[in-house]
């Protein structure tokens, strides 16, 4: 597997399985082993003996978590098959890696309320010009006909979708199917290919009418296959062909088959098809920009390995890659130190790495995933690789022991590098480490990996919101320092006046001192012991939108100092602010949140039950079908927003937020926090 002098890169293909959550991209992936004999029995996610989702956290939760990768051999060409996590909370990891494949096949099922997420996979492809086909699953299980069932995914694809299958049913199961390109019926054996049987007669007229609908679609793009449909003349076989690959590979059309994966049903048809239409590492190279270089890889996946240590996945595009290769990335040289191919997530050594193969280089300390690298000296143009999405549910975490605390932050840093889309925060203003994701199960997951593969426990909280405070009245206050101790003693008096201003102004010092009352060089001692103040105002909280002038005050020829004026000038704040009807402020996000339109009026109830104010909402740009609601949330209603989005959207909602500004809490709100604030303290 990876054997260096292999099968070259022009019969090498890098297929994606991808498609949204539960829809049996695994399930598929084990067809697809035990069909070529990759592997001797069809394993089950169910039995826990599936090649992927083969790690403790993917088992528990019965769903991927990361890339699994899988070899085999089909008819003298070789396919990396990438199975890619169908949870939006993992989808960058599905990005990552489809940056490098040359095709992929969707995986989905009849349920209309999964359209929504099988059109963020689907965007995610025709957006970045990727080939891909179809792959309607459990058909056994099809309860419409698939007349009803094409219209109701087409608003998911902006391609059209070219149905190359029609099944075929007896006493209401699914006993084969026709394939409209062959003309042929195939009848379906139970782990094994399907044989070929005669068109049954009462679908001879369902055929001919769903052959034409295909040719019709591919005649869009054909002007001579158009003109021999309108003669009514039968065009060639092969023509057809032609047609269906090079419509494919231009991103003009979605090819739409038929299957079963957990009972191997359509398996050998589909991976016929990838065989003769998918396109090969040099177009993709093409595709990325990167066509041409001598040598070019591109990292899709950063894993940490207990025996092993760093290892990065990469795509060759062309060159070779092997031990001791020096790469050369974005950061300098590194030589590598071993190659490995995954088989699901156990590495097995290998030889070096030819272009169209999907290998892992050791130690490479300094490369980043998402890097484009070269076995030369210099660094090459970078492949557009996608950039991690807006984290949308954080928590404050620190080690569960103060001895791991140093072991925690490295082994966090670990995970990260892995799944660029976690990251770790420090806040300045609560003094937290808050470490930020795609959901609740993304942390999750993270955490107890953390705690499996680095042996650190952590604890977590909801984190703090970074509350302020100010004032609504203004106020003139004295604040004397005077402190006699044997010697010089301490005397500093300021008279000070304390105004707010409008929200958003931040602090303003300035003086009007006349007739030297205080001496030039005490001023900004005075604007110090202010400015100390303000960290924790009466209610407890930073302090913000105050102007403070300083008016008057004495001093003393002999005990007058900095350090003097500096205390008389957080006296007078101390004593004249609780005086200020001071008011507790709570930080506003703006946020923008992606939804499908027929969830829009949910997610208006549900922004309005947490304070929220609804802006106003437009047609998502470029998404048919799907609305950006913006909205004017409190930071503290935001903490735990992302899974009520998310449950209201059948786990389709996504949304960025950014501060945008303080505004008053007042009531029994404003009390509660007061009250926790100062058990807190």
């Amino acid at each position: 597997m990876g054997e260096s002098g292999g099968l070259a890169g022009r019969s090498t293909r890098c297929i994606a399985l991808v498609g949204p959550y539960l829809s049996g991209k695994t399930t598929l992936l084990e067809a697809f082993l035990a069909r070529t004999g990759a592997i001797n029995r069809q394993g089950s996610i169910a039995a826990g003996n599936s090649v992927g989702d083969n790690s403790p956290e993917a088992r528990a939760h019965a769903m991927s978590i990361e890339p699994n990768l899988a070899e085999v051999s089909f008819l003298g060409d070789k396919f990396i098959f990438i199975d890619c996590p169908g949870s939006i909370e993992f989808q960058f990891q599905m990005q990552s890696a489809l940056t490098v494949c040359d095709a992929a096949v969707v995986v989905c099922e009849a349920d209309e309320k999964k359209i929504p997420a099988l059109q963020l996979t689907l965007k995610q492809l025709t957006d970045r010009g990727i080939p891909h086909f179809l792959f309607l699953n459990k058909i056994d299980k099809l309860e419409l006909p698939i007349r009803d069932i094409l219209p109701m995914i087409q608003p998911a694809s902006t391609l059209p979708l070219v149905l190359r299958q029609i099944p075929i049913r007896k006493d209401g199961i699914c006993t084969g199917f026709v394939d409209l390109a062959l003309e042929r019926a195939f009848v379906y054996r139970e782990h094994a290919p399907s044989e070929v049987m005669a068109i049954p007669a009462d679908l001879t007229e369902r055929e001919a009418e769903a052959r034409f609908s295909m040719l019709e679609k591919l005649a869009d793009y054909d002007d001579e296959l158009m003109e021999a449909l309108l003669g009514d003349i039968e065009p060639p076989r092969d023509r057809v062909f032609d047609d269906l690959r090079q419509e494919l590979k231009e991103g003009k059309i979605c090819p739409v088959l038929l299957g079963c994966a957990e009972r191997g049903n359509g398996v050998t048809r589909l991976l016929k098809a990838l065989r003769h239409e998918a396109p090969f590492a040099d177009a993709t190279a093409r595709r990325l920009g990167v066509g041409g270089q001598a040598s070019c890889a591109h990292v899709f996946k950063t894993y940490h390995t207990a025996h092993a240590g760093k290892l990065s996945l990469m795509r060759i595009f062309s060159g070779a890659f092997g031990d001791g290769t020096m790469v050369a990335g974005s950061r300098g040289e590194e030589r590598a130190a071993g190659v490995f191919t995954l088989h699901g997530q156990e590495p097995r050594k290998c030889g070096a790495g030819q272009a169209g193969d999907v290998i892992a280089l050791g130690r490479l300390e300094g490369v980043a995933t998402g890097e484009t690298l070269t076995a030369g000296k210099s660094a090459m143009p970078q492949i557009d690789a996608p950039k991690p999405p807006h984290p949308v549910y954080g928590l404050a975490l620190a080690a569960a022991e103060r001895k791991d605390e140093v072991k925690l932050a490295a082994s966090l840093h670990k995970l990260i590098d892995e799944d660029p889309s976690l990251s770790l925060v420090h806040n300045k203003e609560t003094g937290e480490m808050v470490f930020w994701g795609q959901g609740e199960m993304h942390l999750r997951i993270a955490l107890k990996q953390l705690q499996r593969r680095f042996g650190v426990a952590a604890e977590t909280r909801q984190r703090q919101i970074p509350y302020k405070e100010s004032i609504r009245q203004d106020i003139e206050i004295r604040g004397r320092h005077k402190k006699q101790s044997g010697g010089h003693g301490q005397f500093g008096d300021v008279v000070i006046e304390i105004r707010p201003l409008p929200r958003g102004s931040g602090f303003a010092f300035t003086e009007q001192i006349a007739g030297g009352s205080v001496p030039r060089q005490y001023i900004p001692s005075v604007e110090i012991g202010v400015r100390d103040f303000l960290t924790s105002g009466p209610l407890g909280f930073p302090v913000v939108d105050v102007a403070v002038c300083l008016k008057d005050g004495s001093y003393h020829t002999v005990d007058s100092s900095d350090m003097a004026f500096r205390a008389a000038g957080r006296l007078a704040m101390a004593e004249g602010m609780p005086k200020c009807a001071p008011v507790l402020l709570e930080p506003i996000m703006a946020v923008k949140i992606a939804v499908p339109s027929e969830s829009t009026a949910r997610i208006n109830g549900i922004v309005s039950a947490r304070r929220g104010q609804i802006l106003g909402f437009d047609a998502r740009p470029g998404w048919p079908g799907w609305d950006l609601v913006h909205a004017h949330i409190p930071d503290a209603e935001m903490q735990d927003v992302i899974i009520e989005l998310r449950s209201a959207t059948a786990g389709s909602a996504s949304f960025t937020s950014e501060f945008d500004h303080l505004a008053e809490l007042t009531g029994k709100l404003a009390d509660q926090v007061l009250a926790h604030n100062s058990v807190a303290a």
